[in-house]
């Protein structure tokens, strides 16, 4: 087993599977499957799941919104999927906590980095929601920052592709994928991987990034071995 501690980051969209709006019961029950595998394997792990599924505050703002209240409509929009990622966990009989940046009890626990850690080491998930807790920042700056606080190996980046290309292999069939690639070398060439804030985060404070498909079944545990399944961005 190559890492001990993780931080996962999933995006809302990624919950949504088939359907068009909110949450695919069955993927959420796929995720949850994963996770629990990889924690049986005892490696400890830290989660954040975006909003985009519900609400994503930078486009409400073209509609209109408030940017701050935008953001904060998009961190109540992570509660709601980590209470739902949180229910299919507890469902296969996984432990798990989910920790709130703004004091949301009882949905929640408020966090602290401590409290997180403890949890960790008590084997359970901890899930890390509303963002940072405050607005102009994504879930992915968040994701970097709480891999940093719990000192996570690595950031396990699941989306549904598998890797990082030169182009939105979506939209470009000539992309290429990278096996490996630097954090300068993304930003320098402009790459949609997450937002310059987390990637400065991850890379002033070495921590490694791996970007990979999470809607096969299986992916998350062979990225846990050492597996060559996605990209890994390094300082």
């Amino acid at each position: 087993m190559k890492y001990k501690r993780i931080l996962l980051k999933l995006s809302g969209e990624s919950l949504m599977g088939e359907k068009q709006y909110g949450m695919d019961e069955t993927r959420l029950a796929e995720y949850a499957e994963q996770i629990k595998e990889v924690a049986q394997q005892g490696v400890e792990i830290g989660i954040v799941i975006g909003g985009g599924n519900i609400f994503r505050g930078l486009s409400g703002t073209s509609q209109g919104f408030d940017r701050v209240k935008g953001d904060q409509m998009g961190m109540l929009a992570t509660v709601i999927n980590s209470l739902a990622l949180s229910s299919a966990l507890t469902a296969i009989g996984q432990k798990n906590r989910v920790f709130t940046a703004i004091r949301m009890e009882p949905i929640g626990e408020l966090y602290t980095h401590q409290k997180a850690i403890e949890a960790l080491q008590n084997k359970e998930i901890a899930i890390f929601s509303c963002g940072t807790g405050n607005p102009f920042f994504t879930t992915d700056t968040a994701a970097a920052l709480r891999g940093v606080e719990i000192k996570a190996d690595i950031l396990l980046k699941g989306t549904r592709v598998n890797g990082v290309y030169t182009a939105d292999p979506e939209k470009d069939p000539t992309a290429s994928k990278f096996n490996e690639i630097s954090f300068d070398e993304i930003y320098f060439r402009g790459l949609k991987v997450m937002d310059l804030t987390a990637t400065t985060l991850c890379k002033e404070n070495n921590l490694p990034l791996i970007v990979f498909n999470m809607d096969i079944p299986g992916n998350l545990k062979k990225v846990i071995f050492g597996e060559n399944i996605g990209t890994y961005v390094h300082t």
